[in-house]
């Protein structure tokens, strides 16, 4: 399996209780809902903590501070990944993901990637 990743920064016009608002009540649920339209398998929120811990993370490392959270989607592989997307399903779902992120995700300040997992 491979993931799609997404470390995100929410719009500096919303709390941290807004955006995890939205994205939880309202992002998350709509994808979900149309997530077999990409081929999408799982798909995991990750809201960050707010604890000292992270602080004390960030300054032992010296590292920028925290994004707002991680979305993780898992697809069968690459290839299954790309036919999803070139659907016309799959290209209208994610146009509208995209629309919906506008909502609530700054995305110059957050970054995606693919990803494969290498357990030990």
């Amino acid at each position: 399996m491979i993931k799609f990743v997404m470390c995100i920064t929410r719009h500096a016009s919303m709390t941290r209780e807004q955006f995890r608002e939205y994205w939880e009540k309202q992002h998350g649920p709509y994808f979900m809902k149309n997530a077999d339209k990409m081929g999408a398998k799982r798909y995991v929120q990750g809201h960050t903590m707010n604890t000292p811990l992270n602080e004390g993370l960030r300054a032992s490392r010296d590292m920028r501070p925290a994004y707002d959270g991680v979305a993780e989607v898992w697809f069968d592989s690459e290839e299954s990944l790309m036919a999803g997307m070139s659907t016309p399903e799959g290209m209208e779902l994610g146009a509208a993901l995209l629309e919906d992120e506008r909502n609530f995700i700054d995305h110059s300040k957050s970054t995606a990637f693919i990803v494969e997992e290498v357990e030990f």
